[in-house]
């Protein structure tokens, strides 16, 4: 088969709308289930190339959750532990599977963002995994192949018609690729650029201890950057994008975007919150909202009379700024990723508050000397890398 008929395109009013392979070669995917549309398939092809680079890259087991054509979380599998478990809302969580831990990851660090999530998996889709996803709101999940009872599992979902994608794990895209925009075909080489230890090798600040871990955690954010809508940044730690800032116009939106993120993130592991009792039956989406609420600006929403008693069993205290703050120093170790230079020292500026300490970007700008230098003040380890990830 060369050719899939979709019910519309990105909007109801595009028709007619298709997928299809040039010079009759066959897609390299079979719809097990439901009917993907237009933006499912451009999530499920960018989140393949993303998660199987990611394993490539690391000899993971990788997961990624696609929101609007870029990335709401990245992960590989690496164990979780108890308070990770805990807010991303996982049981059993010591007897997952590595795939599985790379997806509750995945998932669980922006659970806001992947709410209706098109979700990429490395590997076979396994029972563990499957079960993680089942009770999740998603519209639907691309892997290289998925154990029967784990098919089964996901075929329950939204009434039998969630979305289901197989991918050839051998398929490879021809090396020159086309886009059409306004009637007219672009044409561009592929982005084959091979990410690995010797993409972080041209340190140019004074601290060159870069460790194991964060070579990991860099790697995981430079390919989370390549599938990401530029302008983009993206934070990481212990094997997981914790925060990303995607399509933005300015640099610094993109860091204060992906900040406030990695902040959540760890906020949400402070005991304060982890403590929060929900009211029974209450659904996923108003429990994470309400916890977004509570550890932002918006508290009172959650904490008024009116409110309250219909979320939680009891009245949380209120979290205070100055609680919120001596939390976020703790926060340390995160890697920083940027899919092209930072023009001002700003951005480091704002890194430093979330607890960034590797940073890789690619160097360039008039004012490299002044950010550097920035990084120096922070005792930070930055690497430039020489290569830009625009993706558009």
């Amino acid at each position: 088969m060369n050719e899939l008929e979709l019910k519309y395109g990105c909007n109801p009013n595009q028709k007619p709308s298709r997928i299809y392979m040039k010079d009759g070669k066959d897609l390299p995917i079979q719809v097990l289930n439901g009917r993907p549309g237009y933006i499912n398939f451009l999530d499920a092809f960018n989140g393949w190339q993303l998660v199987k680079e990611l394993r490539k890259a690391t000899g993971l087991p990788a997961a990624t959750s696609f929101k609007h054509v870029s990335p709401a979380g990245a992960a590989v599998g690496l164990p979780l532990t108890e308070v990770l478990a805990k807010i991303y809302w996982v049981e059993d969580w010591e007897n997952l599977s590595p795939l599985a831990c790379a997806y509750a990851r995945a998932r669980g660090a922006d659970r806001m963002s992947s709410f209706g999530d098109f979700i990429s998996l490395s590997d076979v889709c396994d029972v563990s995994t499957a079960k993680l996803i089942k009770p999740e709101v998603s519209d639907g999940v691309i892997a290289p192949g998925y154990e029967p009872e784990a098919l089964e599992i996901l075929k329950q979902k939204k009434r039998g018609n969630y979305n289901i994608i197989q991918i050839d794990p051998d398929y490879t895209p021809d090396p020159i690729e086309h886009k059409e925009v306004f009637g007219i075909t672009f044409e561009q080489g592929r982005n084959e650029l091979k990410i690995d230890d010797e993409f972080f090798a041209n340190i140019v600040t004074k601290n060159k201890n870069l460790t194991e871990q964060a070579k990991i955690d860099l790697a995981i954010a430079m390919i989370t950057l390549k599938y990401t809508q530029s302008n983009s940044v993206c934070f990481t730690k212990g094997g997981q994008a914790i925060g990303i800032g995607a399509g933005q116009q300015s640099r610094i939106h993109c860091t204060r975007l992906a900040g406030s993120k990695a902040d959540n993130w760890f906020l949400r592991q402070c005991p304060k919150v982890l403590n929060l009792q929900f009211v029974d039956g209450i659904k996923r989406a108003d429990r994470d909202n309400a916890i977004d609420l509570y550890i932002g600006e918006d508290y009172m929403d959650v904490l008024s009379d009116e409110a309250w008693p219909t979320i939680f069993k009891v009245k949380p205290e209120v979290f205070t700024k100055e609680e919120k703050q001596e939390w976020l120093a703790q926060n340390t170790e995160v890697a920083l990723g940027s899919d092209a230079f930072f023009p001002f020292s700003d951005n480091i500026d704002r890194a430093f508050k979330s607890g960034v300490k590797y940073i890789a970007q690619p160097g360039g700008s008039v004012r490299d000397s002044v950010v550097t230098e920035a990084c120096d003040k922070y005792d930070m380890v930055m690497a430039f890398t020489g290569i830009r990830l625009f993706h558009h």
